[in-house]
């Protein structure tokens, strides 16, 4: 496994199916029904028109096995310092420590461009995902009860964020 900057003509329908199955299977997404293929052209333009990454982790035959990413936190100027990530991992791959690999290069580069809050917003039932981000260091920084309606049941979504010591020179505008 070796990891690699995504693409949209390489990588999109790979990362669909990852998404889709999220969807359709978990609370991982509190979304209900699956995206359509074109849906990627406007989340990849989203990506590159922020600068946002898209980390991908592809296995010895060069399938796309999870993928990373960070998008904006809120749509207001004072935030530009945060953002929130995603990880997702293939269903046949998980439990394998993938997760944390690529959550651990999601905060590399989050150090490296002046990112200085990740935050995660976690189905609280996700015990997996909560223990991985609590082994990297993040703190639960609060939790919406009942924030989410999906399989029949009520979803509170976890909070939690990782604190950096970037930027070195935070500007106000």
């Amino acid at each position: 496994m070796h990891l690699i900057d995504c693409t949209e003509p390489e990588h999109g329908p790979a990362i669909l199916d990852i998404l889709n199955d999220a969807i359709l299977t978990s609370t991982a997404l509190y979304d209900y029904k699956p995206r359509p293929p074109e849906a990627m052209a406007a989340w990849f333009a989203t990506k590159r028109q922020n600068g946002f990454p898209v980390i991908g982790a592809v296995d010895g035959d060069g399938r796309l096995i999870g993928f990373a990413n960070w998008g904006t936190f809120r749509a207001f100027p004072a935030y530009k310092y945060t953002v929130e990530h995603s990880v997702y991992v293939h269903r046949d791959h998980r439990g394998k420590g993938l997760g944390r690999v690529l959550l651990e290069r999601i905060v590399a580069l989050a150090g490296e461009r002046d990112v200085h809050v990740l935050v995660g917003g976690i189905d609280a039932a996700n015990g997996a995902s909560i223990e991985l981000h609590r082994r990297l260091g993040f703190e639960h920084a609060g939790t919406v009860r009942q924030a989410g309606f999906k399989f029949g049941r009520w979803l509170d979504l976890a909070f939690y964020q990782l604190i950096l010591q970037t930027p070195a020179a935070p500007v106000d505008g």
